[in-house]
């Protein structure tokens, strides 16, 4: 059989994963937080047909250059662009935004810990300050049910008033937990993230620490998905395919002309 067949195969696959990464993005394009995804492709082995450097004669000729074919592409990895998205004013006092490097930290319902950069955050019914899907921050912070006023400074105190008093009081204080290799993280869904031995362990420390974003009350971050980029990337991917199939089809009529033969 050709190999040309086995090689633009490799390409679809490649082509069909980098659309399904684009098109992911694009369905994200207005999720709080998400980071746009890249796929990063590698070619496959290669055949030596004439390898360099063998004698082409018995005076000790080389041969320079020799003739290799290659085997097609594969995927190498999908990486997360972590880049800073847009900061969107909402209002609401417990929407919060990183503006830097950093991840939020909630408790799973199974004790592990999950990381996040979604920001939006609320009270559950004791007065604990949880995520959209009800997991408490970490380490846990409470207000009282009768608090008003609750503010949160750049460096994550969290601070509150009761009724009928001026003074503020100090609920606790958010971390942020910074990763060696942000992109080892793996994504569970829901925007959480967990750690593993190629992201490394999480390093802890308040906001505007060296190394550490700062927290800003009342915005969320954004998506950091450009759909014209992703239009423009869908276009090419969407070319590379077309490409690919024709390849097969060429093939394919040479294999058809190769079985009329008489």
């Amino acid at each position: 059989m050709m190999r040309s067949l086995d090689i633009a195969n490799t390409g679809m696959q490649a082509q069909t994963t980098n659309v399904e990464t684009i098109s992911n993005n694009i369905a994200n394009m207005t999720t709080t937080g998400y980071k746009r995804r890249r796929a990063e492709f590698q070619d496959l082995i290669y055949q030596d047909l004439r390898r360099a450097g063998t004698m082409s004669s018995d005076t000790g000729d080389l041969v320079p250059a020799g003739a290799q074919v290659g085997l097609g592409v594969r995927t190498a990895g999908i990486y997360r662009i972590n880049e800073q998205g847009t900061l969107e004013q909402t209002g609401n006092s417990l929407d919060l935004a990183i503006e830097g490097r950093g991840y939020f930290r909630v408790t799973l319902p199974s004790g592990e810990y999950a990381y996040t950069r979604d920001g939006t955050f609320s009270l559950s019914q004791d007065g604990t300050i949880v995520s959209a899907d009800g997991y408490p921050l970490s380490p846990n912070i409470s207000v009282p049910n009768n608090a008003e006023n609750i503010t949160i400074d750049q460096s994550g105190q969290v601070q509150y008033t009761l009724s009928g008093q001026t003074t503020a009081q100090v609920a606790g204080q958010l971390q942020l937990a910074t990763f060696q290799n942000e992109n080892g993280l793996a994504a569970m869904g829901q925007n959480l993230f967990t750690e593993t031995t190629s992201s490394g362990t999480a390093n802890l420390s308040t906001p505007q620490s060296e190394g550490y974003g700062s927290v800003r009350q009342g915005f969320v971050e954004e998506s950091s998905v450009n759909v014209v980029t992703e239009i423009t990337s869908l276009i090419t991917a969407q070319r590379a395919y077309e490409m690919n199939s024709k390849v097969i089809t060429a093939s394919n009529e040479m294999l058809q002309t190769l079985t009329n033969l008489r």
